[in-house]
């Protein structure tokens, strides 16, 4: 694993610990030779992982679309700086570039980056691996709605398993770059008449 995908907020949240645990994964990034991807913000969390792996001389590539870009929210000192058109492409782009994913305290484009590339992973379109920077318990309640998906029989424990998750960045990079994907059929459920 030479890249690193981060999903995190454009905003800081409430609590300093989203702050401080954001450059702790930028300089963790950064001493591992780890290239950091990112949605080529300059604010909230974005920002701050990026401006972390920076400054310990690491390298950052950010991918923001123009309608951002524009809004004077691109980030200036970005190793690399791509700035595609749509959402989509910037996505794209990043699962690309990327090969591992780490989500970190977010919202709803947060969730949206993590589960897509979840879902590309459960569908056998890669097999890198994906971890949740659980600051505080930041996903402790959305762990437990994927165990409750396994539960009820609309997701493979196998499935489930694919997401790795801890509190701290060391951790969580160390069982990332020992992850071994599994290799499993899409779970379909033939229709009964």
């Amino acid at each position: 694993m030479k890249s690193v995908a981060v999903y995190c907020g454009s905003s800081s949240g409430n609590k300093e610990i989203y702050t401080q645990q954001a450059q702790e994964m930028g300089r963790e990034l950064a001493r591992r030779g780890l290239t950091l991807v990112y949605g080529g913000g300059c604010v909230g969390l974005m920002g701050t992982i990026a401006d972390a792996v920076l400054a310990e001389g690491g390298k950052v590539i950010g991918v923001i679309p123009g309608f951002l870009a524009d809004k004077e929210l691109a980030h200036k000192g970005c190793t690399e700086l791509h700035v595609v058109e749509t959402m989509h492409q910037r996505k794209l782009l990043m699962a690309d570039l990327a090969e591992g994913f780490v989500a970190m305290p977010g919202g709803f484009g947060t969730l949206e980056e993590l589960f897509e590339v979840l879902t590309w992973g459960q569908l056998g379109l890669h097999g890198k691996p994906i971890g949740l920077l659980n600051v505080e318990g930041f996903y402790d309640q959305l762990i437990g709605l994927c165990d409750h998906m396994v539960g009820e029989a609309f997701l493979r424990a196998e499935n489930r398993n694919q997401v790795l998750q801890n509190a701290n960045a060391t951790a969580l990079l160390d069982a990332m770059a020992q992850y071994k994907p599994q290799r499993l059929e899409k779970w379909l459920t033939p229709a009964t008449s």
